[in-house]
C-alpha cells in the first residue's frame, strides 16, 4: 500500500514519526505552513520557518525515504496580526520554489475582514504563480466559513478545480463537493473526523476528488491516521484501488497542478548545511 499523507506538519513531528510512517507506507507528504502555536511577531520569522520547509524539513523526510514537499502562505490565525501581514510581499519569491507545490493554508480562522483580504490576495497570488491552493475552513461555525470561503473562491482568479477545501466534514461536504473544488478531510483524533467517519463519507460521496489527511502537528495527533483510514476502507468492502486512489492517486493528480511535484526522493547526503538528524555520531 502506497499513501501520500497531503496535510501533515512534520515541523512538530519527531524523527521516530518518519520511521514509522515509512513503515506503515507512506511515501510522500506535504506540509503545509501554519501558526507554531506561539505567535509570530515579524515576517522575519515566517522567512526563516519557511526556509526550513524547503531545506531542513525535505532532508529529514529523505532520511527516511519519504518525499517532501510544501504549501506556504501567511495563515488565517495570524492574518488578523498586523505585525504579520507584510510577510504577504514577500511571499512572491517563495512561491517561485521548487518544493511549493500550492499556497496554503489560506482561508478563515474567525471570519474577520482582514481575513477576507488575506484569503482574497493569496487566491490572486496562487492565479499569479500558477500554483494550485490549500484552504483551511475554520473550525468554529464550519458551514459559515466554508459558504464565505467558496464566495471568494467564485470571486477570484484562480479556479474552482485548482482548489482543495480541507478540514471537511459531513455538514459541509455537500456544498463543497458541488462548488467543483477538491475536498479534504482531516482525520485526528478527539476532534475533525475519525476513522468510521470518513469510510461513512467515502461510501455516500465517492472516492473522485477526496483527499485524506492526518494534519499531525503539535497537538493530540496521530501521523499514521491515512494508513487507519486505508485499513478500514478494505474492511469495509472499498477495493484496493479505491484506496489507491483516496491515499495516492488523488494527492498527486492535485497537487501536480503546480507541475512540480517530484515524488523520487532525492539522496541529500549525511547533512543539511553541516547539521545531522543524528546525535553522538562522527
Amino acid at each position: 500500500m502506497r499513501i501520500f499523507d497531503p496535510h501533515i506538519h512534520m515541523t512538530s513531528r519527531t524523527t521516530d514519526d518518519y520511521e514509522a510512517m515509512y513503515a506503515a507506507g507512506v511515501r510522500a507528504v506535504v506540509e503545509p505552513s501554519f501558526w507554531l502555536g506561539q505567535p509570530r511577531t515579524s515576517p522575519a520569522s515566517f522567512l526563516d520557518y519557511f526556509d526550513s520547509l524547503l531545506g531542513w524539513e525535505p532532508f529529514r523526510a529523505a532520511q527516511y525515504g519519504i518525499a517532501h514537499h510544501c504549501t506556504l502562505a501567511l495563515n488565517p490565525k495570524e492574518a488578523n496580526d498586523p505585525r504579520c501581514t507584510p510577510v504577504l510581499d514577500e511571499l512572491p519569491r517563495y512561491l517561485v520554489k521548487d518544493k511549493v507545490v500550492a499556497v496554503g493554508e489560506i482561508g478563515y480562522d474567525s471570519m474577520t475582514p482582514a481575513e477576507d483580504t488575506a484569503l482574497a490576495a493569496q487566491l490572486q497570488l496562487a492565479a499569479d504563480h500558477g500554483l494550485p491552493a490549500l484552504v483551511h475552513t475554520p473550525h468554529r461555525d464550519k458551514l459559515a466559513g466554508l459558504r464565505r470561503t467558496l464566495d471568494v473562491v467564485r470571486e477570484s482568479a484562480l479556479p474552482p478545480d485548482r482548489v482543495l477545501v480541507d478540514h471537511l466534514n459531513e455538514t459541509t461536504v455537500k456544498e463543497a463537493r458541488d462548488s467543483g473544488c477538491w475536498l479534504g478531510f482531516s482525520v485526528y483524533p478527539d476532534t475533525k473526523m475519525d476513522e468510521k467517519r470518513m469510510v461513512a463519507v467515502l461510501r455516500t460521496c465517492g472516492t473522485d476528488r477526496v483527499l485524506v489527511n492526518s494534519a499531525a502537528d503539535w497537538g493530540k495527533s496521530d501521523p499514521l491516521k491515512t494508513r487507519r483510514v486505508a485499513d478500514l476502507m478494505l474492511a469495509e468492502g472499498f477495493t484496493e484501488d479505491d484506496v489507491d486512489q483516496v491515499m495516492w492517486r488523488n494527492p498527486v493528480a492535485f497537487y501536480g497542478l503546480s507541475g512540480r511535484l517530484d515524488l523520487e526522493v532525492a539522496d541529500t547526503g549525511a547533512t543539511h548545511e553541516g547539521n545531522s538528524i543524528l546525535r553522538g555520531g562522527e
